[in-house]
């Protein structure tokens, strides 16, 4: 209906405002979603080695030098994200730090786990590399949703989604670039080419899923 001076309401859009205790996650909640993204993850990484390939963040860093030496994976992935428990402190707060520290712990147990019960002969490449940088992403999104990552970079792609509003899944992307192309390395280059196509797809989850204001649990 038209105003007292025959002009048209301006049109106004609904806002859904929930109550924060509405939308906070529960312990249980917290710890599923613990267990639920760290074992959907290292079961993608473990894709990931079956079929030599390499992805993006401290998890591509530490699958190559596995690949390179000796070192199993889970004590390298451990160790090279101890660097970043102080960013994760300073940024982010105890409590994020916290569950980081246990999401990568979890990772590093459930690959010892996978290497043990799950062995993968003759994994096809193009498929592990795929399947295993999807799984690894939406296992990223799920710690993302509970206040958590795997350490590392995961952490310098949250402070800027924050901070500068520059999506996750971007800046996790630039990272692993420079990642990949250091795989030509240790790795046979068609190898590091379906790794680059595989972290393209790992970011696509991040970018098109984690983004400020669409998931409003935490």
């Amino acid at each position: 209906m038209p105003d007292a001076e025959g002009e048209p309401p301006a049109e106004t859009s609904a806002t859904l405002v929930f109550p924060a205790d509405d939308t906070a996650h529960s312990i249980p909640e917290d710890v599923l979603g613990l267990l639920a993204g760290t074992f959907t993850a290292s079961l993608g990484l473990h894709l990931l080695q079956a079929s030599d390939a390499v992805t993006g963040g401290t998890a591509g860093l530490a699958l190559l030098v596995g690949y390179a030496t000796p070192w199993p994976f889970w004590l390298v992935f451990a160790v090279i994200n101890l660097p970043f428990a102080a960013l994760a402190l300073w940024k982010k707060g105890l409590d994020f730090t916290l569950r980081t520290a246990l999401a990568i712990g979890l990772v590093s147990a459930f690959s010892v786990v996978h290497d043990r019960l799950f062995p993968i002969l003759g994994m096809n490449a193009i498929y592990g590399t795929l399947a295993g940088n999807l799984l690894a992403g939406i296992g990223l999104l799920i710690l993302f949703r509970h206040r958590a990552s795997l350490g590392g970079i995961n952490i310098i792609a949250l402070v800027a989604q924050e901070r500068f509003g520059v999506r996750a899944g971007w800046t996790q992307m630039a990272f692993d670039v420079l990642i990949i192309a250091s795989a030509v390395f240790v790795v046979p280059w068609p190898s590091v080419m379906m790794s680059a196509a595989g972290a393209v797809l790992l970011n696509l989850v991040l970018a098109l899923n984690h983004r400020p204001g669409r998931y409003i649990g935490h």
